[in-house]
């Protein structure tokens, strides 16, 4: 049987990933990929990428579709163009951009550590409101809350 982690190390077979720095370039560059987040929308509102378009995992095959009711018309017409995938930590990104190369957009990748390397490397972030927050106090928001019965049992 196939956990999480097993699923990651799968789809990174097939999947590229770049760097924090190596978008922040390339988009210097004035390359605009359409920036991608999986993140569930609760993350999605607390903290992003300028500019970032989310469409959480669990509607993201219907929303690269044309005629149904998740569909995003700006990825649905974006196939045969550059997608970066994002997530916090880079996991979720690279199921979500193994899934977009399965159905045909050949240049998604994802963005390696996610948001939190992002603000690691002093990238820009805003909250819902489109204000800058401080990197300092991103990592409070980005920190993993696990709860004591989320942990894997002692034996």
């Amino acid at each position: 049987m196939a956990g999480y982690d097993d699923l990651i190390l799968d789809a990174l077979t097939r999947v590229k990933e770049i760097m924090p720095w190596d978008l922040s370039r390339s988009m210097q560059s004035g390359n605009r990929p359409l920036l991608l987040d999986v993140r569930e929308p609760a993350e999605y509102a607390m903290l992003r990428i300028p500019g970032s378009l989310n469409v959480p995992r669990g509607v993201l095959e219907q929303s690269c579709e044309w005629d149904y009711d998740e569909t995003q018309p700006s990825l649905a017409s974006r196939r045969d163009q550059d997608i970066v995938v994002i997530c916090r930590s880079g996991k979720r990104s690279v199921l979500a951009a193994d899934m977009l190369l399965r159905m045909g957009f050949e240049k998604a990748v994802s963005l390696k550590t996610g948001v939190r390397g992002w603000n690691d490397f002093e990238q820009p972030l805003e909250d819902a409101e489109g204000n800058l927050l401080d990197p300092d106090h991103v990592d409070d928001l980005l920190a993993p809350r696990l709860r004591e019965d989320q942990r894997r049992p002692r034996i």
